[in-house]
């Protein structure tokens, strides 16, 4: 039987849209703008990635927004006229979004009192956001009240991991992770950085190496000295609409560790695609806490 509240989280996490539609997910569509035309991330519901990565490839420049408070209740004063909330946010660190839905919690308990509004920071983003979801739902799914599964991610949101590098540094310059003179050096001298969602909930460079080969392998690295006992866990591999190579990474990875479970290949939304780019891999996974 399945509880008297609701569990929701947002399209920043990557859950695919025709996951969270057969489980019954609500999700909040996050804001991007690409060629000055505003959109909504619908977690691959119309194929925008794919557009927006060859839009990138072209010279386009997109960029994120906050979703304001307003919306935020719009997303969630339906379901506070029915029952109560459990919304499952991406990491505080990461954006002041995190602030808004603040606010629209605290307007909307004040105006309906009844009713029970948890909010929870994953510290997480993209699909590290979307295995914790996926396990919280599986909880929610066999009944278990809203104090166990928001502790369960809150127990967990330290052991999901993203082990990542980029396919061009100009995106990490734009967004301001890296220096021009860092990305032109780069560049030139075929430096890739890996990069790891760290215990503050922040996105950080991790190491550096060199060469897309030796870049990869390191994200396998990373994953089997993180991912503690491997068997049956599922593995989500991002890619930036570079399909041949997370196929590669995926054949590498169960060579590695051949008692994983399911090992899915998604394309990462245009969200945080857009501060990516194209040819962005990276391995996801629920394991040990996070090192840095």
């Amino acid at each position: 039987m399945k509880p008297d509240y609701i569990l929701m989280s947002d399209s920043d996490s990557d859950l695919p849209h025709e996951i969270a539609k057969a489980k019954n997910i609500p999700i909040v569509k996050m804001p991007y703008t690409l060629d000055d035309q505003p959109y909504y991330d619908d977690n691959g519901a119309s194929g925008a990635e794919k557009v927006l990565f060859d839009r990138m490839r072209n010279g386009a420049k997109p960029f994120t927004s906050l979703l304001p408070t307003a919306a935020y209740l719009e997303y969630f004063e339906p379901i506070l006229k029915e029952k109560d909330l459990l919304f499952l946010a991406f990491s505080s660190k990461m954006s002041a979004t995190f602030q808004n839905v603040l606010e629209s919690q605290k307007e909307l308990l004040e105006k309906y009192p009844q009713r029970r509004f948890e909010v929870v920071d994953t510290l997480s983003i993209s699909a590290p956001q979307a295995l914790l979801i996926l396990g919280a739902h599986e909880l929610y799914e066999q009944g278990k009240p809203m104090d166990e599964v928001a502790q369960w991610v809150k127990d967990n949101a330290l052991k999901s991991h993203a082990w990542f590098t980029v396919g061009d540094l100009a995106y990490l310059r734009r967004g301001g992770r890296i220096s021009a003179t860092s990305a032109i050096m780069g560049t030139m001298l075929d430096i890739k950085p890996i990069l790891t969602i760290t215990k503050a909930g922040k996105l950080e460079a991790y190491s550096k190496v060199q060469g897309r080969k030796k870049a990869m392998r390191t994200l396998i690295d990373k994953t089997v000295e993180h991912i503690g006992d491997s068997r049956g866990k599922q593995v989500i591999i991002l890619h930036g609409d570079a399909l041949d190579e997370a196929e590669m990474l995926r054949n590498q990875l169960k060579n590695k560790l051949p008692d994983l479970g399911e090992v899915s290949l998604v394309m990462i939304g245009p969200v945080i695609g857009a501060h990516a780019g194209p040819g962005t891999l990276a391995i996801c996974f629920l394991g040990n806490e996070r090192a840095i």
